[in-house]
């Protein structure tokens, strides 16, 4: 009953940028947090990047000092932006609603978006 539209993956060259971007929709009530998981090939799920509501962000190590995730919680829109990109953070990049509660409902629960391929090469 949550819907993904997620955006902005593609190649980008090693030392560039890129700006991911992920709305929800659906009946929703609320969401407590949204934010950013990839999985590269052969490697588990693992967060890059998530902030709540209220605006509390964590990052994950790997990504700390060169990513920013914002939100527009009026859009339940999460944005994340990755700067200095390295072939390491190539992967598949997850949408995740955390906690979510709709009108459909009233137990909150996670919902995750399709994915989108970032690639980062020469």
């Amino acid at each position: 009953q949550v819907q993904f539209v997620e955006s902005g993956g593609g190649l980008v060259q090693p030392g560039g940028s890129l700006r991911l971007s992920c709305a929800a929709s659906g009946s929703i009530i609320r969401i407590y947090a949204m934010g950013w998981y990839r999985q590269a090939p052969g490697k588990q799920r693992e967060l890059v990047a998530k902030i709540t509501t209220g605006g509390r962000a964590n990052y994950a190590d790997s990504v700390k000092g060169r990513s920013t995730i914002s939100r527009d919680n009026a859009r339940n829109t999460v944005y994340l932006q990755i700067d200095s990109l390295k072939p390491e953070d190539t992967a598949v990049y997850y949408c995740l609603a955390d906690s979510v509660t709709t009108m459909d409902l009233q137990t909150p629960r996670d919902y995750w978006g399709q994915g989108t391929q970032v690639t980062v090469s020469s």
